[in-house]
């Protein structure tokens, strides 16, 4: 009987050890710092600025061109190894494709078995001549949704759903293992109509990582204000993909640096403004902008009309513990101002990354916080706070 008892006690140790060692090289796994470099704002801080960046995204080449069987020009409006100068050597340097509106090219890819193989065969081979480390699949959305999702119902694109793991599927056997595959994913459930439980798991076999857009969640479809990148949001979204099956350790939280704004009614939003009646933003119809709405990045001139009232959102603004966004209403514009402040930054880290033990942080994107880099600089204060807390471990 003490036989026994030792050498459960001696498995029960040993147990431990394994378990502690796991915990121990997880906690000194650094947490992927990815950063969007659009074309719209082709510009970075000093490099001693990024030292914690360990993915770029190049932003964007239209899925379309990869639809052409033996093509072998890759449009880019940069090239990778000038961005390659711009960042650390560690950094892992991707190619964005799609983006917001260009989605035509993503449904000819995955309608059948040939289209497949042609769009992950070309893919391939435009990784191989620019040398790229991997690539981002940004498709907003497969299953309906997106821009046109008043001309075109999402009805008529049901059969995309079952189609999308296919296609990661056709592209993760072209490219090989070791090609880096990462997918930008919407960050409201309305939107995820591909990312089920039936199918985040077909999925997850061919991607390494998820970014979900935790911004933009609150956009011109809307009747009613909220943070379009607050806490609470956020939370929703990445507790729905990992109920759906995706590994906490799989999902970067997606940041917002750039400015939204919209129009709103004036007296049902004096006695609280969260949450208070937007006006009319889209057409019932068609779904086009009426011009209600706003965005802008910190690299951006602030458009003329609500200049005034950004300077009052930035004196005058207030962080909703409740919602947990930063946010302001102009009473006497009747404009419902909302971003992150790099202290809204910060407070993310806490509750969303540690709590949710998340992979990693992205943010649209890093020229778009410039000149300042306000929010980048926020950014590597907590990545740099949990590095000196693993090391003292």
């Amino acid at each position: 009987m003490n036989m026994i008892r030792m050498r459960l006690s001696w498995h029960f140790l040993l147990c431990c050890l394994s378990l502690a060692m796991a915990l121990n090289l997880t906690t000194k796994r650094p947490l992927r710092c990815i950063m969007y470099y659009t074309g719209q704002h082709p510009v970075t801080p000093p490099i001693d600025q990024l030292k914690h960046v360990t993915h770029v995204a190049i932003a964007f080449m239209s899925p379309g061109a990869f639809n052409e069987p033996g093509r072998m020009d890759w449009p880019l409006w940069t090239t990778v190894e000038e961005v390659r100068e711009k960042f650390p050597k560690e950094t892992k340097v991707l190619i964005a494709i799609g983006g917001w509106g260009d989605t035509i090219g993503f449904s000819v890819a995955a309608l059948s078995d040939e289209t497949r193989k042609t769009f992950a065969e070309n893919i391939a081979s435009m990784v191989r001549v620019t040398g790229a480390d991997g690539v981002d699949i940004d498709w907003e959305y497969p299953g309906g949704n997106g821009e046109d999702y008043k001309q075109v119902p999402n009805a008529s694109k049901d059969w995309e759903i079952k189609a999308y793991p296919l296609l990661l599927a056709e592209l993760r056997a072209s490219l090989g293992p070791n090609i880096i595959m990462s997918a930008a994913v919407p960050g409201l459930k309305r939107d995820m109509l591909a990312f089920t439980r039936e199918t985040i798991p077909r999925i997850m076999r061919h991607l390494d990582f998820l970014n979900v857009m935790a911004y933009d969640l609150m956009n011109r479809r809307d009747t009613v204000t909220k943070h379009h990148t607050g806490i609470g949001l956020s939370l929703e979204a990445i507790d729905a993909y990992i109920a759906a099956g995706a590994a906490p350790q799989e999902l970067n939280l997606g940041f917002a640096f750039y400015v939204k704004y919209f129009r709103t009614r004036h007296e049902e939003c004096l006695d609280n403004p969260v949450g208070c009646p937007t006006v009319l933003l889209e057409d019932p119809s068609t779904g086009a902008d009426l011009g209600q709405a706003g965005a802008f990045s910190w690299h951006d001139s602030v458009p003329e009309e609500v200049a005034s009232s950004f300077t009052k959102a930035i004196d005058k603004g207030k962080y909703d513990e409740q919602g947990g966004g930063y946010y302001y209403w102009d009473e006497s514009g009747d404009i419902w101002w909302t971003f992150d402040t790099a202290e809204a930054i910060r407070r993310k880290f806490p509750v969303l990354v540690d709590k949710k033990r998340l992979g990693g942080v992205f943010a649209w994107g890093l020229g778009e916080d410039a000149p300042v880099y306000e929010r980048l600089a926020a950014v590597n204060e907590e990545l740099e706070r949990r590095l000196e807390a693993k090391d003292e471990l």
